[in-house]
């Protein structure tokens, strides 16, 4: 596989090229939403097929990666300038799971045509890989980093459990962490030596895996009616907002303040998938899905009430994804009819 991991399909260039040419027709999609603090829709170009893979690792700096035609990784980054696409090579089935535990460090993992789980990484000066971390995995999996020089992965495997696989200076044996998973879980890690994994279960529930530093826990199930996998995030110490789609298509919250889980809630819209939420600031949180026309729709939390949904217009054929890399500021990606990456931001 690692021969093929730099092969490039031989139609690749005629096709980006395409893409780009469509992309630099379509550079700036207006919107008439009014809020003059979000700027775009701008096109990054390119060609991609699935949701964009994106990470901050400092202030000013964004790396997104995204699966291409040819079922490689393609990167571009902003430094204050956007610059790439470059090709990262592989052979990927979806979009990659990247984590930063550090200023000038990514890893990036995804499931290859082996259904193994593989890695590339870039240490400051260098990308390195394509490495197979072996495995045998449903979907991409689900990295997080709680530290510098710890990155822990989950996956579904063949037998719909969720399995682990960690680096601690060295790479670990994949464990079962057992239950019955649907799809690919959210892990969120709130503080250090603390993971909490969610998942949508056979019941259509979330359920709910921790590690506390010491030991984990069972699974245990904290209800709902989900259709998709929940999206978790944390703002803070001891604090989890966990969103999901509901039967109704409107999008359910639930959360952890540190005493109790509370909730779900129903926070209205109308989205197509799961949604991807953001935290810049303590008591912030901020919302993005696909809507049933295609738009992307913004939901947040300014510590007191839920405000939205507003139309940030666009026409996406995935869901955003969103980062944010410092107070007052989120950006969100997401391909386009052309497939080009689309990007919008608050600042």
């Amino acid at each position: 596989m690692s021969q093929k991991m730099s092969q490039r399909n031989s139609s690749w260039g005629h096709r980006w090229m395409s893409a780009l040419t469509l992309g630099l027709l379509f550079t700036v999609y207006p919107v008439s939403d009014g809020k003059a603090a979000w700027g775009g829709w701008e096109s990054l170009t390119g060609a991609i097929i699935d949701r964009p893979s994106c990470v901050s690792w400092g202030p000013n700096r964004i790396d997104c990666f995204g699966r291409g035609l040819d079922n490689g990784m393609w990167h571009v980054w902003w430094d204050g300038a956007w610059h790439g696409w470059e090709s990262l090579g592989g052979l990927i089935m979806e979009q990659p799971s990247c984590v930063s535990w550090g200023p000038n460090r990514i890893d990036c993992f995804a499931r290859g045509l082996d259904n193994a789980m593989w890695h590339r990484w870039w240490d400051g000066s260098a990308w390195h890989g394509w490495d197979s971390l072996g495995g045998i995995i449903m979907e991409q999996p689900s990295c997080v980093s709680w530290g510098p020089n710890r990155i822990d992965c989950f996956a579904r495997g063949i037998n719909n459990a969720m399995w682990q696989r960690r680096w601690d200076g060295g790479w670990q044996d994949w464990a079962s962490q057992g239950g019955v998973i649907m799809e690919q879980p959210s892990c969120v890690s709130h503080s250090a030596q603390r993971i909490d994994c969610f998942a949508r279960s056979a019941d259509n529930a979330m359920w709910h895996r921790r590690w506390d530093g010491v030991a984990w826990h069972a699974w245990e199930s904290r209800g709902g009616v989900i259709t998709k996998p929940p999206s978790c995030v944390s703002w803070g110490t001891n604090r989890m907002d966990c969103f999901a789609r509901g039967p109704d298509n409107a999008m359910w919250h639930r959360w952890w303040d540190g005493n109790a889980w509370h909730g779900w809630d129903s926070l209205g819209g109308k989205i197509m998938e799961e949604p991807s939420c953001v935290s810049w600031d303590t008591n912030r949180i901020d919302c993005f899905a696909r809507g049933t026309d295609n738009a992307m729709f913004h939901r947040w939390w300014d510590g007191s009430a839920w405000h939205g949904w507003d139309s940030l217009g666009g026409v996406i054929i995935e869901p955003p994804s969103c980062v944010s890399w410092g107070t007052n500021r989120i950006d969100c990606f997401a391909p386009g009819t052309n497939n080009a990456m689309f990007h919008r931001w608050w600042e």
